[in-house]
């Protein structure tokens, strides 16, 4: 089992799980954060942490495609090991539903 970073990160991206991770298992984009399943010991730690509720058990039903989206762009963005502050527009996008549109799959600019 491994944790996934779902849909309620986007354009949120709290890093309060980053600071907890005991393997620095997480990835940064623009706009979203990703675990990287293969380095994942499922601690489970990050989850509480969310103040989002966006990391979930990757036995949860409906988190499949999240399964792969983290996957494959904890591939391609750098890993993150501290935490930084949330994006700007944070509260204004905490509680949408349906963000998948507003993806990017930009890596995160440097800190």
């Amino acid at each position: 089992m491994t944790y996934v970073v779902t849909e309620a990160c986007i354009a949120c991206k709290y890093t309060d799980c980053v600071e907890v991770c005991p393997v620095d298992c997480f990835y940064a984009g623009e706009n979203m954060l990703v675990i990287h399943p293969g380095e994942c010991i499922d601690c489970g730690v990050c989850e509480p942490e969310c103040p989002v509720d966006a990391i979930r058990p990757d036995t949860e039903p409906g988190v499949e495609p999240w399964l792969a989206i983290n996957a494959e762009l904890a591939e391609i963005w750098p890993g993150i090991r501290e935490r930084v502050a949330p994006l700007p527009d944070h509260d204004a996008w905490a509680q949408r539903p349906d963000k998948l549109a507003a993806l990017s799959r930009n890596p995160a600019a440097p800190h």
